[in-house]
């Protein structure tokens, strides 16, 4: 008995529910008498549908706000359905084995219609209860006008009456609710896809104010793309645990990693927490300009995964940026490795991974030999003489700024490489 605004986008409706099979039951001669009365009322109320209407219009837009803004948005679509709704009532009042099915298909119309327009259900189910109302009303006012003795004989029929309301309000609130959990997973899906296209760096520039609307972000903020993985960062609420509290984000399910895309200001504090769980790892991009260099700021945050070490932390690629270098382009920090750690090859495994050993805590120390010393257990000379074995086996010079920075790149190609 409500309006059908016509959506842009249609559903596909779902299949009704199978009617449930009524009761049979042997109808005694007042249960004849009594449709008999019924039936007459409702040709009169049939042949008097445009009055009936009009009256129920009016019911609606009193007691239903929603149907209020309903019929002022367009009082002509309103009053076509109030008036097909009616007349399947009715129909199926005079015959409810002929016209019970388009009747039914009518109510899964509406209620599938509704749910698309977002009118809350309530008032739905409401408007259906106040047509059945008006219905019964009119058979009774008419009874009593034309026959007013009979009006005892319509209680015999009140329950078919009702039955009719109940059944048709029960397939409304079955249509909307599937409309609207077609709908949810239509959204659901339309935002996965519009993430996924923006932290692959696919989307279209025509896409990205729908992209910014279904995300509730700016089109035109900065951004940081977080990756997290591993430990219990799994899944997107437990990805959620590696951001401080508060931080705003939305969160994408990846196949290796989930992805955050977080708006930040300049200057903000850091968003991501130092501390992670054993084993989680996150990845943390620099910022960028606008919704669409978040596939870029995506790139940078898997090159900044790819830098945790496996027991888990937290890498800012800001912080890393040599070591992200050496990790975008694996196959010259392979050619690195060879070149400035090769000459190492040919002694004993152990020999060798003692000078590397001792060549990166000394880096790691800010080319201290007394804190390298402490660290490794032994003597501040044993350390020295160490770093000098290294350079005569390779030629390079640790005094040499340019070799220093080779060096450092190799170690840390040969850990992102053979971890």
């Amino acid at each position: 008995m409500q309006h059908a605004v016509r959506p842009r986008t249609l559903l596909r409706p779902g299949p009704m529910p199978a009617p449930r099979p009524r009761t049979a039951r042997v109808r005694s001669l007042i249960d004849a008498d009594a449709l008999r009365v019924l039936h007459r009322a409702a040709r009169v109320l049939l042949d008097d549908l445009p009055q009936l209407t009009d009256r129920l219009v009016a019911v609606l837009q009193e007691q239903e706000p929603a149907y209020r803004t309903a019929v002022e948005s367009d009082a002509a679509a309103t009053w076509q359905e109030v008036h097909r709704s009616l007349r399947h009532s009715i129909a199926s009042l005079l015959d409810p084995t002929g016209a019970r099915e388009g009747a039914r298909r009518c109510s899964w119309k509406i209620g599938a219609t509704r749910a698309e327009q977002g009118l809350p259900l309530d008032a739905l189910l409401h408007a259906f209860r106040l047509g059945g109302s008006l219905v019964w009303q009119g058979l009774v006012d008419e009874t009593s006008r034309a026959a007013p003795e009979d009006v005892r004989l319509l209680v015999h029929v009140a329950s078919d009456v009702w039955n009719f309301v109940d059944e048709h309000s029960t397939l409304v609130a079955d249509a909307y609710r599937q409309t609207e959990r077609q709908l949810a997973w239509r959204r659901e899906n339309r935002v996965r896809l519009l993430a996924a296209a923006l932290l692959d760096g696919t989307s279209r520039i025509a896409d990205l104010p729908e992209a910014a609307q279904a995300l509730d972000l700016p089109e035109h903020g900065r951004y940081v793309v977080v990756a997290a993985a591993g430990g219990r960062l799994a899944g997107c609420p437990g990805a959620q645990a590696a951001l401080a509290p508060g931080v705003r984000v939305h969160w994408h399910t990846g196949v290796d990693a989930d992805y955050g895309i977080v708006p930040v200001e300049d200057g903000e504090e850091p968003i991501v927490q130092e501390e992670q769980p054993p084993g989680a790892r996150v990845g943390v991009s620099g910022a960028v300009d606008g919704l669409a260099a978040v596939g870029d700021a995506r790139r940078l945050a898997d090159t900044a995964l790819t830098l945790c070490p496996e027991s888990g932390g937290t890498v800012r690629l800001t912080e890393h940026l040599p070591a992200a270098l050496v990790a975008s382009s694996p196959e010259l920090g392979a050619a690195l490795v060879d070149r400035l750690l090769g000459p190492l090859a040919h002694l004993e495994p152990a020999d060798a991974e003692v000078l590397l050993d001792t060549l990166a805590t000394w880096l790691a120390c800010d080319g201290s030999a007394q804190r390298a010393s402490r660290r490794l257990y032994c003597h501040r000379n044993t350390v020295l003489n160490r770093l000098r074995r290294y350079e005569q086996l390779t030629g390079r010079s640790l005094s040499r700024p340019s070799d220093l920075v080779e060096v450092t790149l190799a170690l840390t190609a040969r850990r992102l490489l053979h971890p």
